[in-house]
Formats: structure tokens, sequence, C-alpha cells
């Protein structure tokens, strides 16, 4: 057993956000102590034996918070078991779970050692506040996630905690 789950996020219109909530649920009923927090309020990640990371996809980079929250941990990062997830394909490209992550992305988390890293879809609502119209013209809406596939990962993380391999 690990001890305490961080589910850190950087989320820009709450789609990633839900999913960092959805792992932490899991985590929960598969008998962990998991806290979700905006990866921006997180000031230090000893307290925790695990970390789970996500961020939305922008033009195939991570959100700035979760990029900040990497090179802020990094040492820390490394010495204990990390998953990462990334969120943002806005059709059904990522629901096999082959996508590698984006070579942006690799470049900020391959230091850490990740056991994992998945990507997941994601969301875009014609009503999103803020939401440049531009964005509407050019990307389809719809809710792309596939929360079987993301429980059954989150499923995984916590089996392998509470059951680390010899």
């Amino acid at each position: 057993m690990c001890g305490r789950v961080l589910v850190a996020y950087a989320s820009k219109h709450g789609s990633t956000r839900e999913i960092a909530e959805e792992i932490g649920r899991v985590l929960r009923d598969g008998g962990l102590d998991a806290e979700v927090a905006e990866a921006r309020l997180v000031s230090d990640v000893a307290a925790y034996g695990a970390v789970v990371l996500g961020s939305a996809l922008y033009a195939a980079h991570w959100q700035r918070d979760a990029n900040r929250f990497v090179a802020r941990h990094l040492a820390a990062l490394r010495t204990r078991p990390v998953w990462l997830f990334s969120t943002g394909p806005l059709d059904r490209s990522a629901d096999a779970g082959l996508l590698p992550a984006p070579p942006s992305v690799a470049i900020t988390t391959d230091p850490i050692g990740a056991r994992g890293h998945r990507v997941f879809g994601g969301r875009l609502l014609a009503d999103t506040p803020g939401l440049d119209p531009q964005v509407l013209a050019t990307h389809p809406v719809g809710d792309f996630r596939d929360w079987d596939a993301i429980r059954a990962w989150a499923a995984g993380i916590a089996a392998a905690l509470v059951s680390p391999a010899p």
C-alpha cells in the first residue's frame, strides 16, 4: 500500500477536472486515500506515496499549470509511482487507448519516469463560458470522454498501488 495518492490536474473548462475527480473516486473505491487538487494549488507532494497528474491538451500542449507542477516537483515525482493523463481529442481517436503523449508533453514528462500515460477524449460544449467563437467554428462539439476507459485505467492504478509487484 502506498499511502495517500494525489490526483492533480490542469483544466481550462472543467472537463479534465471531472476526469480527475472520477479517477479519485475510483482510487478511493479501490481502498486508497486519494485527494484531487488543482495542480497550481499543490505546494508539496511529500505527503503522497503516488501521484496521478493530468492536463487538458490545447494545440498538442499541456496546460501551463501542469508543466509548472512538473518543474516544481520533478525531484519528488522521480521517487514515487506516477501516472499521467492528457485530455483533449475531440473525436473517438483516444478510445482505443493507443494515442501516445504528444511530443511537447513527452519533453516535459519523460524525466519523471512515469509508469504510464493515457490520452482520453475531451469535451467541447457550445455553451462553455468564455469560449472563443472561432473554436466552435473549427472544432466538433460534443463529449468524447470514454468513462468506462477512464474508470478501467484508474482501477488498474488502484490495483498496482494496493498490491504492488514484488
